[in-house]
């Protein structure tokens, strides 16, 4: 039938096309390119757990020397390989660490995974929150001395989680809050997703990665910023603050039973890359975005985030590989910019925020790709003008320094007895279900929190602004799903 959906035809299509990808997975699709000279045709390599090949449940043979020459590679305790993405990795640290019930301190800007590692087990979420660079509306890094003081307060935290660097490239002081953190005998886990490329980028100026500085449990994303397929990641640990077994027994729950032995081998791939070849190649890419960085300097109204923000607003170090250009001041919107990259420029942007867009760029990239991203961008700014009525306008983004009114666990909230509301009518009720945009994924409003003035607000204007507002089962996100307190034993 002509009108069968046709997924392969679509993405074959669309790989033959001119729109460039400012987004992951950070192959950028250059199969043709060294990393990939001598990978087969995954047809021919697509097998099961047949003899001489190991199982990834229990590894004795060769999955379990990949993983600790991987271990050897990073200087970890234990490398994991994961096939279910970061969030696989999430959910095991999470579930490792914390005991049912318990309590655990994150971040507030964590992925939506380490919200979902929360319900599965029951937890209680105390949160920190990351600083507001207020010229730009984004989420800085996170305060040492704010994480010691919630720790102090609250001696019921069993382990911390925290997102560096962030998804705009913003990292935090790991190192002083690892201290912090082992003071009270802790473990901290470092959702470091999109900080892959740290492990091998330090000779080319690129932050230090959480496991170099301290963090017992660090996850990565190799298909995010380095050469590998989507889906693949790792995750190392370090002994002294984690339960080894405890650990080793959750990653196995996550992760399929049938795991893939061409994305397994993509990673094993990514990473004698990246050890070797990719060394020399990070570096080289260093100075293409140090390129990149002094032309879009050149910007008049459009603005680059760059770092001169270091040393404020939490931020410790910056990873210059994010490209993210704020559209605040010419009284045009993220989504804006983002849709006429793509529809004029055919420039595929990693995600747009209210006012922002952010651009995934890694050592795949072509400079051919590269000299499209700025002249298109050049071209944008010489159009726009810099109205002093715009300057003065409200910064929008989200309230990440309010503490939300909490009334119960997400578990119990998404467990109760619920009703659909619209979503402007919720103020005052209990939501049953996450709200969040994606990407990239961070809750506006968790289950078991008060809707408030501010959050409805903040939500009905980011779908305004056309963002992907999502979480609720609702498509069209017009309504919401809140605790029916007469349902709920009169709470």
């Amino acid at each position: 039938m002509n009108d069968t959906p046709n997924l392969l035809k679509k993405l074959m299509e669309y790989g033959k096309s001119d729109i460039y990808p400012f987004h992951m997975p950070g192959h950028k699709r250059q199969y043709k390119g060294s990393f990939a000279v001598d990978f087969p045709n995954p047809f021919s390599i697509d097998i099961t757990e047949i003899d001489g090949f190991d199982n990834l449940h229990h590894p004795e043979g060769i999955l379990k020397e990949s993983m600790e020459w991987a271990s050897r590679i990073y200087g970890s305790c234990r490398t994991y390989y994961l096939i279910n993405g970061s969030s696989s990795g999430i959910l095991s640290a999470i579930s490792g660490t914390v005991s049912r019930g318990g309590t655990i301190l994150m971040s507030r800007n964590c992925h939506k995974s380490a919200f979902h590692g929360v319900f599965l087990n029951q937890l209680r979420a105390e949160y920190i929150y990351p600083q507001i660079i207020q010229s730009f509306g984004i989420q800085g890094g996170l305060l040492p001395e704010k994480i010691e003081e919630m720790l102090m307060n609250h001696p019921e935290i069993e382990a911390v989680f925290v997102v560096s660097p962030t998804y705009d490239g913003i990292v935090s002081d790991i190192k002083a809050i690892a201290k912090v953190v082992h003071r009270f005998r802790l473990p901290l886990i470092v959702d470091e997703a999109h900080g892959a490329h740290f492990s091998f980028g330090r000779r080319g100026g690129f932050p230090v990665s959480a496991l170099e500085l301290g963090a017992d449990v660090v996850i990565q994303s190799l298909h995010k910023t380095l050469p590998s397929f989507t889906q693949t990641s790792v995750m190392h640990v370090r002994e002294g603050y984690v339960d080894m077994g405890r650990l080793d027994r959750y990653v196995h729950m996550y992760q399929s039973s049938s795991p893939s032995y061409v994305l397994m081998a993509g990673i094993e791939g990514c990473i004698r890359y990246m050890a070797g070849e990719g060394l020399e190649q990070m570096k080289l890419f260093s100075c293409k975005i140090d390129e990149v960085r002094k032309v879009l300097s050149g910007l008049k109204h459009l603005r680059l985030l760059t770092d001169q923000e270091k040393g404020m607003y939490g931020i410790y170090d910056m990873d210059r590989s994010k490209i993210v250009i704020s559209t605040r001041g010419t009284g045009k919107s993220g989504a804006w910019l983002d849709d006429r990259l793509r529809k004029e420029y055919h420039l595929e942007m990693e995600m747009c925020g209210s006012d922002y867009v952010t651009a995934i760029t890694t050592l795949a990239d072509t400079q051919e790709g590269l000299n499209r991203l700025c002249n298109a961008l050049l071209h944008i700014d010489s159009g726009l003008s810099t109205d002093k009525d715009f300057e003065g306008e409200n910064p929008l983004f989200q309230e990440l320094e309010r503490t939300p009114k909490c009334r119960m666990t997400i578990a119990q909230a998404m467990d109760e007895s619920r009703r659909r509301v619209a979503i402007p009518d919720g103020e005052g009720m209990v939501s049953a279900e996450f709200v969040y945009v994606y990407p990239p994924g961070i809750p506006i409003v968790v289950p078991g929190e008060v809707l408030n003035k501010e959050s409805i607000g903040l939500i009905m204007k980011y779908k305004e602004l056309g963002l992907a507002v999502q979480g609720m089962e609702d498509e069209d996100s017009r309504e919401i799903y809140v605790v029916d307190v007469t349902e709920s034993d009169g709470r």
